[in-house]
């Protein structure tokens, strides 16, 4: 048995991801892959030094690690070789879909928080596909509830009326606060955070607009100017009147540490502030202000910010920041718009959305990925002030707000 390191690998995403009994990856993004049953005191030996935090060594060393129980076998695979899958993708596929791992996986059939492959291995994921699978995969209660949808009504216009969106509309506008009532379905969180720019510009009359380095707002050419990740941008035009101000990242940023954080556990960087008190929030809510006073116009449209930026580097922001930046971007005519698509839908744990760990109420919403449990849907959330200036014209999406859509989002929230 031969373990070994590969380069380090390029992630967009940095979360930790542990696979069981085919590959470790590390915090510094390097692989480490065996299989774990042949791990000996060698092994523990070379990964010592690296601070391995999935497993511990002392259990390496002696015993083959075990995942939890499983009843439920998987079916058998009976589609495409695995060498033939890999000639398809290599011809058939765009090369901008990548793969991760030497030797891709083959995924075949999930149940809950498991996955299978194609020869019947059994992986936990930690990786939700990307923060989306939010109640597990194939819940046999949405299925359930996806079935019978599927056997009654696939598609209809959005022009005629059908029960699913409308049970849907208030089922999930019940779950917000204030005065965000009115909802827009879309089929993707690009497309969402696209509707919401375009609400904003159209209900303010300005147009620029203000986000977050590190921060991720989709990949369509209107939402890519909101994100703020160089490996997203294909170097053509996309984006104008959108402009970036620092993240507030206490982690790595210019300022901050353990007192600055919401979680202060999760970094032990000490700071000059006083417990209670957070002087980089202010530091960074000044960046804030130059940004507007040198890149936006004296009114602007939108300013645009995940509760916990996700693809960025999880980043929790200073106690404070996210409340101060609402006030400034109002000041200037904006609206404050929450992208809860990694966040949304309880995933903080203490909260159904993000935006409410913050104490901040924002004028528009969107949500997408848990939403649906990986089918694909999305949403917009606003008031109905700002939903009322948007109907001065005619706004359509086919797909947005279909039955099978609104009746899996609807047994998700259940």
């Amino acid at each position: 048995e031969e373990c070994f390191f590969s380069s380090p690998i390029s992630t967009s995403f940095p979360f930790w991801t542990v696979t069981v009994n085919r590959a470790i990856t590390l915090s510094a993004g390097m692989m480490v892959a065996a299989t774990m049953r042949s791990f000996t005191t060698q092994y523990c030996k070379l990964l010592s030094p690296l601070r391995l935090h999935a497993v511990s060594c002392r259990c390496l060393s002696s015993n083959a690690l075990r995942m939890p129980p499983c009843a439920f076998v998987p079916e058998k695979y009976e589609s495409l070789p695995y060498e033939h899958v890999l000639e398809v993708r290599r011809k058939n596929l765009s090369a901008a879909l990548s793969t991760y791992y030497k030797k891709p996986l083959l995924l075949h059939q999930g149940h809950m928080q498991w996955l299978f492959d194609q020869e019947g291995q059994r992986y936990l994921d930690m990786f939700g596909g990307i923060v989306t699978v939010s109640v597990g995969h194939c819940h046999p209660k949405v299925t359930e509830a996806a079935k019978k949808q599927l056997d009654r009504l696939w598609h209809t216009t959005n022009i005629y009326l059908h029960s699913p969106i409308h049970e849907y509309a208030e089922k999930l506008t019940s779950r917000l606060p204030g005065k965000l009532k009115v909802l827009y379905m879309t089929n993707s969180g690009s497309e969402a955070n696209d509707l919401a720019l375009y609400m904003a510009r159209i209900y303010t009359g300005n147009y620029d607009v203000i986000s977050l380095r590190s921060g991720y707002h989709g990949a369509s050419p209107y939402a890519l100017g909101m994100t703020a990740v160089s490996a997203y941008k294909p170097g053509v035009a996309n984006g104008l009147g959108c402009h970036t101000t620092m993240c507030p990242d206490v982690f790595r940023g210019i300022w901050g540490g353990s007192h600055c954080r919401d979680s202060p556990v999760q970094t032990s960087r000490t700071c000059s502030c006083s417990p209670g008190s957070c002087e980089a929030k202010d530091k960074y809510i000044e960046q804030l202000k130059e940004t507007l006073e040198t890149s936006a116009a004296r009114s602007i449209a939108a300013f645009i910010a995940e509760p916990i930026m996700g693809v960025g580097g999880v980043v929790q922001y200073p106690k404070g920041f996210l409340k101060a930046a609402y006030e400034v971007v109002r000041e200037r005519g904006g609206l404050c718009i929450a992208d809860e698509v990694q966040t949304g839908f309880g995933r903080t744990g203490s909260h159904f959305w993000g935006f409410q760990t913050h104490e901040v109420m924002p004028d528009i919403v969107t949500m997408a990925k848990g939403i649906g449990n990986g089918f694909p849907m999305a949403a917009v959330v606003t008031t109905e002030e700002i939903a009322n200036s948007f109907a001065r014209a005619l706004h359509f999406n086919t797909f947005g707000g279909n039955p099978i859509a609104c009746t899996i989002g609807s047994a998700v929230l259940d």
